[in-house]
Protein backbone atom coordinates (compact mmCIF):
# COMPACT_ATOMS: atom_id res chain seq x y z
CA UNK A 1 0.00 0.00 0.00
CA UNK A 2 1.19 3.54 -0.80
CA UNK A 3 2.10 5.83 2.07
CA UNK A 4 -0.10 8.83 2.81
CA UNK A 5 -2.76 10.28 5.07
CA UNK A 6 -5.31 9.13 2.47
CA UNK A 7 -4.73 6.28 0.04
CA UNK A 8 -7.28 5.48 -2.68
CA UNK A 9 -6.79 2.21 -4.56
CA UNK A 10 -8.65 1.08 -7.70
CA UNK A 11 -11.86 2.82 -6.67
CA UNK A 12 -15.05 2.38 -8.73
CA UNK A 13 -18.60 3.66 -8.40
CA UNK A 14 -21.32 2.41 -10.73
CA UNK A 15 -24.87 3.72 -10.44
CA UNK A 16 -27.53 1.34 -11.74
CA UNK A 17 -28.02 -2.37 -12.26
CA UNK A 18 -25.26 -5.00 -12.18
CA UNK A 19 -22.33 -2.80 -11.08
CA UNK A 20 -19.85 -5.71 -11.02
CA UNK A 21 -20.73 -6.60 -14.61
CA UNK A 22 -20.21 -2.96 -15.62
CA UNK A 23 -16.77 -2.94 -13.95
CA UNK A 24 -15.76 -6.08 -15.86
CA UNK A 25 -16.91 -4.51 -19.12
CA UNK A 26 -14.81 -1.41 -18.34
CA UNK A 27 -11.79 -3.64 -17.82
CA UNK A 28 -12.51 -5.31 -21.17
CA UNK A 29 -12.35 -1.91 -22.87
CA UNK A 30 -15.99 -0.90 -23.11
CA UNK A 31 -16.59 2.86 -22.96
CA UNK A 32 -18.85 4.28 -20.29
CA UNK A 33 -21.17 5.49 -23.08
CA UNK A 34 -21.56 1.96 -24.42
CA UNK A 35 -22.16 0.58 -20.92
CA UNK A 36 -24.87 3.18 -20.35
CA UNK A 37 -26.53 2.48 -23.72
CA UNK A 38 -26.42 -1.33 -23.49
CA UNK A 39 -26.54 -2.03 -19.74
CA UNK A 40 -28.20 1.07 -18.31
CA UNK A 41 -25.39 1.66 -15.79
CA UNK A 42 -23.76 5.05 -15.15
CA UNK A 43 -20.02 5.09 -14.42
CA UNK A 44 -19.38 7.67 -11.69
CA UNK A 45 -15.77 6.81 -10.82
CA UNK A 46 -13.56 4.44 -12.80
CA UNK A 47 -10.41 2.76 -11.40
CA UNK A 48 -9.10 5.80 -9.48
CA UNK A 49 -5.90 5.48 -7.42
CA UNK A 50 -3.90 8.22 -5.66
CA UNK A 51 -2.57 9.22 -2.26
CA UNK A 52 -2.78 12.47 -0.30
CA UNK A 53 0.11 13.46 1.96
CA UNK A 54 -0.45 14.56 5.52
CA UNK A 55 -0.66 18.34 5.80
CA UNK A 56 -1.20 19.14 2.10
CA UNK A 57 -4.05 20.84 0.27
CA UNK A 58 -4.96 18.40 -2.50
CA UNK A 59 -7.24 19.95 -5.12
CA UNK A 60 -9.64 17.87 -7.23
CA UNK A 61 -10.56 19.51 -10.53
CA UNK A 62 -12.69 18.61 -13.51
CA UNK A 63 -15.60 19.75 -15.63
CA UNK A 64 -19.19 19.07 -14.53
CA UNK A 65 -19.81 15.34 -14.55
CA UNK A 66 -16.13 14.46 -14.27
CA UNK A 67 -16.71 12.52 -11.04
CA UNK A 68 -14.94 14.75 -8.53
CA UNK A 69 -17.91 15.20 -6.17
CA UNK A 70 -18.72 11.49 -6.36
CA UNK A 71 -15.10 10.71 -5.51
CA UNK A 72 -15.04 12.74 -2.28
CA UNK A 73 -18.31 11.13 -1.18
CA UNK A 74 -16.66 7.76 -1.67
CA UNK A 75 -13.69 8.89 0.42
CA UNK A 76 -15.88 9.71 3.43
CA UNK A 77 -18.33 6.93 2.47
CA UNK A 78 -21.39 9.08 2.14
CA UNK A 79 -21.94 6.74 -0.79
CA UNK A 80 -20.77 3.13 -0.95
CA UNK A 81 -18.03 2.13 -3.42
CA UNK A 82 -18.77 -0.53 -6.03
CA UNK A 83 -15.16 -1.75 -5.78
CA UNK A 84 -11.82 -0.60 -4.42
CA UNK A 85 -10.45 0.67 -1.15
CA UNK A 86 -10.04 3.98 0.70
CA UNK A 87 -7.54 4.15 3.57
CA UNK A 88 -7.43 7.03 6.06
CA UNK A 89 -4.55 6.76 8.52
CA UNK A 90 -4.29 3.09 7.58
CA UNK A 91 -7.98 2.33 8.26
CA UNK A 92 -9.93 0.96 5.31
CA UNK A 93 -12.96 3.28 5.32
CA UNK A 94 -14.75 1.05 2.83
CA UNK A 95 -14.67 -1.79 5.40
CA UNK A 96 -15.43 0.13 8.62
CA UNK A 97 -18.51 -0.73 10.63
CA UNK A 98 -21.26 1.88 10.71
CA UNK A 99 -20.41 2.86 14.29
CA UNK A 100 -16.67 3.28 13.63
CA UNK A 101 -17.43 5.27 10.49
CA UNK A 102 -19.64 7.65 12.51
CA UNK A 103 -16.86 8.05 15.10
CA UNK A 104 -14.33 8.82 12.36
CA UNK A 105 -16.58 11.50 10.86
CA UNK A 106 -17.36 13.07 14.23
CA UNK A 107 -13.82 13.26 15.57
CA UNK A 108 -11.38 13.33 12.67
CA UNK A 109 -13.16 14.51 9.54
CA UNK A 110 -15.12 17.62 8.57
CA UNK A 111 -16.86 18.78 5.42
CA UNK A 112 -17.49 22.28 4.07
CA UNK A 113 -20.00 22.65 1.23
CA UNK A 114 -20.80 25.28 -1.39
CA UNK A 115 -24.16 25.89 0.25
CA UNK A 116 -23.44 27.30 3.68
CA UNK A 117 -25.94 24.86 5.29
CA UNK A 118 -26.28 26.97 8.42
CA UNK A 119 -29.26 26.56 10.75
CA UNK A 120 -31.20 29.84 10.57
CA UNK A 121 -32.70 29.53 14.06
CA UNK A 122 -29.28 29.19 15.72
CA UNK A 123 -26.74 31.90 16.44
CA UNK A 124 -23.31 32.03 14.83
CA UNK A 125 -21.84 30.54 18.02
CA UNK A 126 -24.40 27.74 18.13
CA UNK A 127 -23.81 26.94 14.46
CA UNK A 128 -20.06 26.83 14.98
CA UNK A 129 -20.49 24.52 17.98
CA UNK A 130 -22.96 22.15 16.30
CA UNK A 131 -20.43 19.41 15.42
CA UNK A 132 -19.23 19.34 19.03
CA UNK A 133 -22.83 19.13 20.24
CA UNK A 134 -23.41 16.08 18.02
CA UNK A 135 -20.18 14.57 19.39
CA UNK A 136 -21.59 14.89 22.92
CA UNK A 137 -19.41 17.70 24.32
CA UNK A 138 -20.85 19.76 27.17
CA UNK A 139 -22.19 23.23 26.47
CA UNK A 140 -19.41 25.22 28.14
CA UNK A 141 -16.71 23.11 26.53
CA UNK A 142 -18.17 23.34 23.03
CA UNK A 143 -18.91 27.06 23.23
CA UNK A 144 -15.38 27.77 24.43
CA UNK A 145 -13.95 25.83 21.48
CA UNK A 146 -16.42 27.46 19.07
CA UNK A 147 -15.31 30.92 20.21
CA UNK A 148 -11.68 29.94 19.58
CA UNK A 149 -12.37 29.06 15.94
CA UNK A 150 -14.64 32.07 15.42
CA UNK A 151 -11.68 34.16 16.56
CA UNK A 152 -9.48 32.38 14.00
CA UNK A 153 -11.86 33.26 11.13
CA UNK A 154 -12.48 36.81 12.37
CA UNK A 155 -16.07 36.41 13.56
CA UNK A 156 -15.82 36.40 17.36
CA UNK A 157 -17.68 39.72 17.57
CA UNK A 158 -20.59 38.22 15.59
CA UNK A 159 -21.09 35.20 17.87
CA UNK A 160 -24.61 36.30 18.94
CA UNK A 161 -25.80 37.18 15.43
CA UNK A 162 -28.00 34.95 13.26
CA UNK A 163 -27.06 33.74 9.76
CA UNK A 164 -29.51 36.08 8.00
CA UNK A 165 -27.68 39.04 9.56
CA UNK A 166 -24.39 38.08 7.86
CA UNK A 167 -23.06 38.51 4.32
CA UNK A 168 -22.41 35.46 2.15
CA UNK A 169 -18.70 35.57 2.85
CA UNK A 170 -19.31 35.76 6.59
CA UNK A 171 -21.75 32.86 6.43
CA UNK A 172 -19.12 30.76 4.69
CA UNK A 173 -16.67 31.66 7.43
CA UNK A 174 -19.16 30.29 9.96
CA UNK A 175 -19.31 27.09 7.92
CA UNK A 176 -15.53 26.90 8.00
CA UNK A 177 -15.51 27.56 11.77
CA UNK A 178 -18.01 24.74 12.31
CA UNK A 179 -15.73 22.38 10.38
CA UNK A 180 -12.66 23.50 12.35
CA UNK A 181 -14.34 23.29 15.77
CA UNK A 182 -13.94 19.51 16.04
CA UNK A 183 -10.22 19.99 15.28
CA UNK A 184 -10.20 17.48 12.40
CA UNK A 185 -6.99 16.15 10.89
CA UNK A 186 -8.85 15.84 7.56
CA UNK A 187 -11.13 18.38 5.89
CA UNK A 188 -13.10 17.83 2.68
CA UNK A 189 -14.22 21.04 0.99
CA UNK A 190 -16.63 20.68 -1.93
CA UNK A 191 -16.72 23.85 -4.07
CA UNK A 192 -16.62 25.64 -0.73
CA UNK A 193 -15.98 29.16 -2.08
CA UNK A 194 -17.58 29.00 -5.53
CA UNK A 195 -20.82 30.72 -4.47
CA UNK A 196 -18.89 33.83 -3.38
CA UNK A 197 -17.97 36.86 -5.47
CA UNK A 198 -14.29 37.05 -6.57
CA UNK A 199 -13.18 39.36 -3.75
CA UNK A 200 -14.86 37.29 -1.03
CA UNK A 201 -13.52 34.09 -2.61
CA UNK A 202 -9.96 35.40 -2.45
CA UNK A 203 -10.53 36.52 1.14
CA UNK A 204 -11.64 33.00 2.08
CA UNK A 205 -8.63 31.52 0.28
CA UNK A 206 -6.37 33.82 2.32
CA UNK A 207 -8.04 32.69 5.56
CA UNK A 208 -7.65 29.05 4.59
CA UNK A 209 -3.97 29.46 3.66
CA UNK A 210 -3.25 31.36 6.87
CA UNK A 211 -4.91 28.66 8.97
CA UNK A 212 -3.03 25.99 7.03
CA UNK A 213 0.34 27.55 7.87
CA UNK A 214 -0.49 27.27 11.55
CA UNK A 215 -2.26 23.90 11.74
CA UNK A 216 -1.13 21.83 8.71
CA UNK A 217 -4.37 19.90 8.27
CA UNK A 218 -4.88 17.54 5.36
CA UNK A 219 -7.42 19.10 3.00
CA UNK A 220 -9.13 17.72 -0.10
CA UNK A 221 -10.52 20.72 -1.93
CA UNK A 222 -12.90 20.32 -4.89
CA UNK A 223 -12.87 23.23 -7.32
CA UNK A 224 -13.72 24.06 -10.93
CA UNK A 225 -11.58 27.24 -10.82
CA UNK A 226 -8.01 26.65 -12.05
CA UNK A 227 -6.78 29.94 -10.58
CA UNK A 228 -8.10 28.92 -7.17
CA UNK A 229 -6.52 25.48 -7.53
CA UNK A 230 -3.12 26.95 -8.44
CA UNK A 231 -3.27 29.45 -5.61
CA UNK A 232 -4.08 27.07 -2.76
CA UNK A 233 -3.16 23.59 -3.96
CA UNK A 234 0.01 21.72 -3.02
CA UNK A 235 -0.97 19.30 -5.78
CA UNK A 236 -3.83 19.18 -8.26
CA UNK A 237 -5.67 16.08 -9.53
CA UNK A 238 -7.58 16.49 -12.79
CA UNK A 239 -10.54 14.22 -13.58
CA UNK A 240 -12.45 13.50 -16.77
CA UNK A 241 -15.36 11.12 -17.25
CA UNK A 242 -14.86 9.47 -13.88
CA UNK A 243 -11.17 8.78 -14.51
CA UNK A 244 -8.16 10.42 -12.89
CA UNK A 245 -6.13 11.87 -15.78
CA UNK A 246 -3.13 13.44 -14.00
CA UNK A 247 -1.86 14.41 -10.56
CA UNK A 248 0.95 16.88 -9.95
CA UNK A 249 2.07 20.21 -8.60
CA UNK A 250 0.85 23.25 -10.55
CA UNK A 251 4.32 23.54 -12.09
CA UNK A 252 4.33 19.87 -13.18
CA UNK A 253 0.89 20.15 -14.78
CA UNK A 254 1.79 23.37 -16.62
CA UNK A 255 5.11 22.08 -17.92
CA UNK A 256 4.11 18.47 -18.65
CA UNK A 257 0.33 18.16 -19.24
CA UNK A 258 -0.76 14.56 -19.87
CA UNK A 259 -3.04 15.52 -22.76
CA UNK A 260 -4.98 18.39 -24.35
CA UNK A 261 -7.72 18.11 -21.72
CA UNK A 262 -5.21 18.99 -18.97
CA UNK A 263 -3.47 21.59 -21.15
CA UNK A 264 -6.75 23.40 -21.85
CA UNK A 265 -7.30 24.07 -18.14
CA UNK A 266 -4.31 26.41 -18.16
CA UNK A 267 -4.82 28.09 -21.54
CA UNK A 268 -6.76 31.06 -20.16
CA UNK A 269 -4.55 31.62 -17.10
CA UNK A 270 -1.42 33.72 -16.77
CA UNK A 271 0.37 30.87 -15.03
CA UNK A 272 3.44 32.97 -14.18
CA UNK A 273 1.37 34.76 -11.52
CA UNK A 274 1.23 31.53 -9.53
CA UNK A 275 4.94 30.83 -9.47
CA UNK A 276 6.48 30.51 -6.02
CA UNK A 277 9.98 30.97 -4.67
CA UNK A 278 10.42 27.20 -4.59
CA UNK A 279 9.68 26.97 -8.32
CA UNK A 280 12.02 29.85 -9.15
CA UNK A 281 15.00 28.81 -7.03
CA UNK A 282 18.22 27.43 -8.49
CA UNK A 283 21.70 26.46 -7.30
CA UNK A 284 23.05 29.65 -8.82
CA UNK A 285 24.97 31.04 -5.84
CA UNK A 286 28.13 29.30 -4.56
CA UNK A 287 27.56 27.91 -1.10
CA UNK A 288 30.14 27.69 1.69
CA UNK A 289 29.62 25.89 4.98
CA UNK A 290 30.57 27.36 8.35
CA UNK A 291 30.95 24.14 10.37
CA UNK A 292 32.67 25.68 13.37
CA UNK A 293 35.38 27.06 11.15
CA UNK A 294 34.49 29.91 8.82
CA UNK A 295 35.65 29.73 5.16
CA UNK A 296 38.55 32.11 4.52
CA UNK A 297 38.23 35.14 2.23
CA UNK A 298 41.05 34.13 -0.16
CA UNK A 299 39.57 30.68 -0.89
CA UNK A 300 36.11 32.08 -1.48
CA UNK A 301 37.50 34.87 -3.67
CA UNK A 302 39.39 32.42 -5.92
CA UNK A 303 36.35 30.18 -6.34
CA UNK A 304 34.01 33.07 -7.18
CA UNK A 305 36.47 34.39 -9.79
CA UNK A 306 36.89 30.95 -11.37
CA UNK A 307 33.10 30.48 -11.52
CA UNK A 308 32.41 34.06 -12.69
CA UNK A 309 30.04 34.57 -9.75
CA UNK A 310 29.50 37.79 -7.86
CA UNK A 311 28.02 36.54 -4.57
CA UNK A 312 28.51 33.72 -2.07
CA UNK A 313 26.16 32.40 0.62
CA UNK A 314 27.31 31.01 3.96
CA UNK A 315 25.30 28.32 5.79
CA UNK A 316 26.02 26.38 8.95
CA UNK A 317 26.40 22.59 9.19
CA UNK A 318 22.59 22.25 9.53
CA UNK A 319 22.15 24.30 6.33
CA UNK A 320 20.62 27.23 8.19
CA UNK A 321 21.38 30.45 6.31
CA UNK A 322 24.05 32.65 7.93
CA UNK A 323 24.53 35.49 5.45
CA UNK A 324 25.71 36.74 2.06
CA UNK A 325 28.92 38.35 0.87
CA UNK A 326 29.76 39.96 -2.47
CA UNK A 327 32.86 39.32 -4.59
CA UNK A 328 33.60 43.04 -4.40
CA UNK A 329 33.77 43.00 -0.60
CA UNK A 330 35.88 39.81 -0.50
CA UNK A 331 38.28 41.19 -3.12
CA UNK A 332 38.82 44.31 -1.04
CA UNK A 333 39.66 42.16 1.98
CA UNK A 334 42.12 40.03 0.00
CA UNK A 335 43.74 43.00 -1.76
CA UNK A 336 44.34 44.59 1.61
CA UNK A 337 46.25 41.50 2.65
CA UNK A 338 43.53 40.45 5.06
CA UNK A 339 42.84 36.74 4.52
CA UNK A 340 40.21 36.78 7.23
CA UNK A 341 37.77 34.00 8.05
CA UNK A 342 34.30 35.05 6.91
CA UNK A 343 32.71 35.30 10.32
CA UNK A 344 29.23 36.68 10.95
CA UNK A 345 30.29 40.33 11.29
CA UNK A 346 31.66 40.34 7.72
CA UNK A 347 28.49 38.89 6.19
CA UNK A 348 25.50 40.82 4.95
CA UNK A 349 22.34 39.70 6.79
CA UNK A 350 19.68 38.76 4.22
CA UNK A 351 16.30 37.47 5.34
CA UNK A 352 15.55 34.19 3.52
CA UNK A 353 12.18 33.66 1.82
CA UNK A 354 10.04 30.51 2.20
CA UNK A 355 9.53 28.20 -0.76
CA UNK A 356 5.80 28.97 -0.90
CA UNK A 357 6.27 32.76 -1.20
CA UNK A 358 4.27 33.90 -4.29
CA UNK A 359 5.79 35.61 -7.30
CA UNK A 360 4.62 39.16 -6.51
CA UNK A 361 6.27 39.01 -3.08
CA UNK A 362 9.44 37.51 -4.58
CA UNK A 363 9.64 40.47 -7.00
CA UNK A 364 9.23 42.95 -4.13
CA UNK A 365 12.12 41.32 -2.27
CA UNK A 366 14.38 41.26 -5.35
CA UNK A 367 13.73 44.94 -6.06
CA UNK A 368 14.94 46.06 -2.62
CA UNK A 369 17.77 43.51 -2.30
CA UNK A 370 21.11 44.25 -3.90
CA UNK A 371 21.92 40.65 -4.83
CA UNK A 372 20.21 37.27 -4.93
CA UNK A 373 17.91 36.16 -2.13
CA UNK A 374 18.13 32.79 -0.34
CA UNK A 375 15.20 30.35 -0.24
CA UNK A 376 14.52 28.02 2.71
CA UNK A 377 12.30 24.96 3.07
CA UNK A 378 9.62 24.35 5.69
CA UNK A 379 12.26 23.35 8.27
CA UNK A 380 14.25 26.54 7.63
CA UNK A 381 17.06 24.83 5.69
CA UNK A 382 18.65 26.60 2.75
CA UNK A 383 17.35 25.10 -0.53
CA UNK A 384 18.40 27.51 -3.31
CA UNK A 385 18.63 31.11 -4.49
CA UNK A 386 16.73 33.51 -6.71
CA UNK A 387 18.45 36.28 -8.64
CA UNK A 388 16.97 38.94 -10.89
CA UNK A 389 18.51 37.18 -13.89
CA UNK A 390 17.04 33.84 -12.84
CA UNK A 391 13.58 35.38 -12.49
CA UNK A 392 13.70 37.05 -15.91
CA UNK A 393 14.95 33.86 -17.57
CA UNK A 394 12.15 31.84 -16.02
CA UNK A 395 9.47 34.33 -17.08
CA UNK A 396 10.85 34.25 -20.64
CA UNK A 397 10.55 30.45 -20.58
CA UNK A 398 14.28 29.83 -20.81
Amino acid sequence: MQAGKIVVQNLYKVFGPQPQEAIQLLKQGWSKEKILAERGAVIGVSDVSFSVNEGEIFVLMGLSGSGKSTLIRLINRLIEPSAGDVYIDGQNVARLSRQKLIELRRRDMSMVFQSFALMPSRTVLENAAFGLEIAGDGRKQRERRAMEVLEQVGLASFADKYPHELSGGMQQRVGLARALAVDPSLMIMDEAFSALDPLKRREMQDILLDLQKKHRRTIIFVSHDIEEAMRIGSRIAIMEGGRLIQVGTPKELIENPANDYVRNFFNTVDTSRYLTAGQLKADSVPLFVHNGKAPDAQTVCKQLLSMDKHYAFIVDEKHSFRGSISLEKIALLVEGGRNLPLEQDLLKPVEPVPEDLPLDSVIQRLVVNEGPIPVVDREGRYSGAISKGRLLSHLRGE
